[in-house]
């Protein structure tokens, strides 16, 4: 029987017994040697944080503490690769909303890190290998993403205070929520607003969540937020009133022939070796990179 199989069988053996387990019954169920079997408990234990406890009296070993029935062993039948993609991804999302998930990313991560050191599998020093480089990206609070991310996911209507930047002013507005946003390292809240009765987007940190209401958010169809929010090029929403011709050197051609900038974008190989996009617009400020 290979370690893993030891650590699922132990495991189950713990999970199915409501008293301490005798080493001696541990060595027959595992069917290795007493040096074996403490190793096994160990790296339980020590290295996959189950709750087991020595009960001298009744000299034998048991899970213990609220998480007796709840531990699990999640993620040993994910293969390296697996695993190392799963901590790249905590990592990328951490860095996304830095602190946001952090009380419930850190003890996967760690369990995580554990298994890779359990299995050999590689380095687990995701954070220093993997960065997430932000563009102009403004800090969003940390309280006020949470509280939107609730009200977008339990599909609740928001009552906020957004200050425009355009007029300079403050406006309290009860919004359904839609979508929360990643665009160029900064969030936005894709809404209906019930004041101006149409579609708005919402600078994160533009806005104070007032509080979350109790109404539910009024729903749309997917293509429905698609035509409003995505068919214009970049962050400025609404139908494309026109289309850009852009033409690039030889040069930068290498490049901008390989990039995706519009779903409807379209591409053509000059003569010179120089290239000519055509992107929808609605607003000539989508066009400033």
């Amino acid at each position: 029987m290979d370690k893993l199989n030891r650590l699922y069988k132990l495991h189950h053996l713990f999970r199915n017994r409501r008293v301490p387990v005798a080493l001696t019954r541990i060595r027959e169920e595992l069917g290795c040697s007493e040096r074996t079997a403490r190793r096994v408990i160990a790296e339980l234990r020590d290295e996959l944080r189950a709750p087991i406890e020595y009960d001298r009296p009744r000299n034998g070993f048991h899970y213990t503490g609220p998480e007796r029935d709840s531990f699990e062993l999640p993620g040993l039948w994910f293969s390296p690769d697996e695993l190392h993609a799963l901590l790249i991804s905590h990592q990328l999302l951490d860095a996304l909303q830095p602190g946001l998930f952090e009380p419930y990313l850190a003890p996967i991560r760690e369990r995580l890190k554990a298994l890779l050191a359990h299995r050999n599998a590689g380095h687990t020093d995701i954070a220093r290998r993997v960065r997430l480089l932000q563009m102009a990206a403004r800090p969003s609070d940390l309280d006020v993403f949470r509280t939107v991310a609730t009200a977008v996911i339990t599909r609740k209507q928001l009552r906020l205070l957004y200050h425009g930047r355009a007029r300079d002013e403050t406006t309290e507005r009860t919004v359904s929520p839609q979508r929360l946003v990643y665009y160029r390292s900064n969030w936005y809240l894709d809404t209906w607003c019930h004041l101006r009765d149409n579609f708005r987007h919402f600078a994160l940190d533009r806005l104070q969540p007032i509080e979350t209401l109790d109404e539910p958010t009024r729903e749309f169809p997917d293509d429905e937020l698609d035509q409003h929010f995505a068919s214009a090029y970049g962050i400025f929403a609404g139908t494309p009133t026109a289309t850009a011709v852009l033409r690039f050197t030889s040069t930068a051609a290498k490049w901008v022939a390989d990039e995706q900038w519009h779903p409807q974008q379209q591409g053509t190989v000059l003569d010179d070796g120089g290239y000519e996009l055509q992107v929808p617009y609605s607003r000539p400020e989508e066009l400033v990179m």
